[in-house]
């Protein structure tokens, strides 16, 4: 399948000589849900800018469907919708006029009926004739989105398109993203609620430092990386652990009544012990009964998309 974006050896230094990126290679999936993660400063906004055309690259090249974002700019951008971070809009524009407007900027004959459709899709309908500055701040998120999708791109960017809006609104927009993705549309989305790309994403990116240190299939990124640990409620507390149970690199906690196993989630797939290997849950608690060692209580927890993005980003300070 060919990619409907392609970034290849991508690099911006600013006039100050600060380099905001560096050698960013990335393919885009059509169709797929792509979320760029990671901390302010990253680099995540100058990246989505360069592919959008608002901002020009130091070094490499962005193609969108087969078209240089350099080179052939307008049908490029044309099949680009961008939502920005910021709340930027006419305050004293109508919804309705808004949306058509920015229809018009990219050379789109008038269609009314799209501009409906849109709006309805947005819960935006009953505003259609409202001043942008009578409306509430995910009121205003929403008409933002309904500007991008005016023209009705084949690309989608969403940069914080969440961000400062309430927990049920945020569902909606979530909900909206996959009706966006189900129709044919690509979306790259960028946000500081994990929980969300994790919720939504087929694919994760994360960026630190102007480098994109890691690009990989979200179930699959859970499964190399996730950690999963079980914690043992011990019927009496241990002062140490015994050395026969080093190989098991356990840990104890809540003043010894706690001992905590921490294994690969993937091993876990496998029933939690490979072949041969004295790691395994099975071969623990065997190990625990020979070495006299009781319990009362047990449970696991998973390792969540967030401790894995922390644990990657922390590594490389």
């Amino acid at each position: 399948m060919q990619p409907i974006i392609s970034v290849n050896n991508l690099s911006k230094t600013y006039a100050s000589g600060y380099q905001a990126l560096r050698n960013i290679q990335l393919e885009i999936h059509p169709g797929e849900i792509f979320a760029l993660l990671g901390p302010n400063g990253a680099g995540k906004t100058t990246l989505i800018s360069i592919i959008c055309g608002i901002v020009n690259a130091s070094e490499g090249r962005v193609v969108v469907d087969g078209h240089d974002i350099a080179r052939d700019f307008r049908a490029a951008r044309s099949l680009i919708g961008l939502v920005p971070q910021e709340l930027t809009s006419d305050a004293f524009e109508t919804v309705w006029a808004t949306a058509t407007f920015s229809r018009g900027l990219f050379g789109k004959p008038a269609s009314p009926a799209h501009i409906e459709k849109v709006l309805k899709e947005l819960s935006l309908w009953d505003k259609k004739d409202s001043m942008i500055r009578t409306l509430s701040g995910g009121m205003k998120r929403r008409v933002l989105i309904a500007k991008a999708l005016a023209h009705e791109p084949r690309v989608l960017f969403l940069d914080e398109p969440t961000a400062g809006v309430d927990v049920e609104l945020r569902r909606d927009m979530w909900d909206l993203v996959r009706s966006l993705r189900d129709s044919g549309v690509t979306i790259i989305l960028t946000t500081h609620y994990i929980e969300e790309a994790e919720e939504m994403a087929d694919r994760i990116g994360v960026i630190n430092k102007g480098e994109l240190i890691l690009v990989e299939d979200k179930v699959e990124l859970m499964r190399k990386l996730g950690k999963k640990q079980l914690t043992l409620q011990l019927q009496s507390a241990l002062e140490k652990i015994p050395p026969a149970l080093d190989a098991y690199k356990l840990a104890l906690a809540g003043e010894g009544s706690e001992l905590i196993y921490t294994y690969d989630a993937h091993d876990a797939d496998d029933g939690g012990q490979a072949a041969g290997s004295r790691s395994g849950i099975a071969a623990l608690l065997r190990d625990l009964t020979e070495a006299h060692i009781r319990f009362k209580d047990l449970h696991t927890t998973q390792s969540s998309l967030e401790d894995i993005f922390v644990t990657l980003v922390s590594d490389r300070r």
